[in-house]
């Protein structure tokens, strides 16, 4: 009877251990910033404030601030963000009360993003690889 006790009180110990490492870990995972993707038209730049207003059809209009650590892509920085410019992509993440941009980038590229591909449709068939 006594090892039966023991193996309860063993348990109990084990699982309240376990339910506290639990209810711990979710406050974390809530407070982790999420990345969020933001697409439409400038509709104002501040380039004293490094923020731009973007209208996003789907979610209205953000204000989203550029930091030295912003990726832009087929976009000359915040110098080459002009009010009235349609496409532009941003993905962001909150921290401060505020929308942070990651990157920003002019969307619909037309193909051929990055990489090395050489292969402009044609097939060689010489079995080897196009580069």
């Amino acid at each position: 009877m006594k090892k039966l006790i023991g193996f309860f009180a063993v348990l109990v110990v084990g699982a309240s251990a376990f339910s506290a490492t639990v209810a711990g870990a979710a406050p974390e995972q809530t407070a982790t910033a999420a990345a969020r993707e933001f697409e439409g038209t400038v509709v104002s730049v501040n380039r004293d404030a490094r923020t731009f207003r973007l209208r996003d059809v789907e979610r209205g209009t953000v204000r989203i601030k550029v930091t030295r650590n912003t990726r832009f892509e087929r976009i000359n920085g915040l110098a080459g963000l002009k009010v009235g410019a349609t496409n532009i992509e941003s993905i962001v993440k909150r921290k401060n009360g505020a929308w942070i941009a990651l990157e920003v980038e002019r969307s619909g590229g037309g193909g051929e993003h990055g990489g090395d591909d050489d292969d402009r449709g044609g097939d060689d068939d010489r079995g080897g690889d196009d580069n």
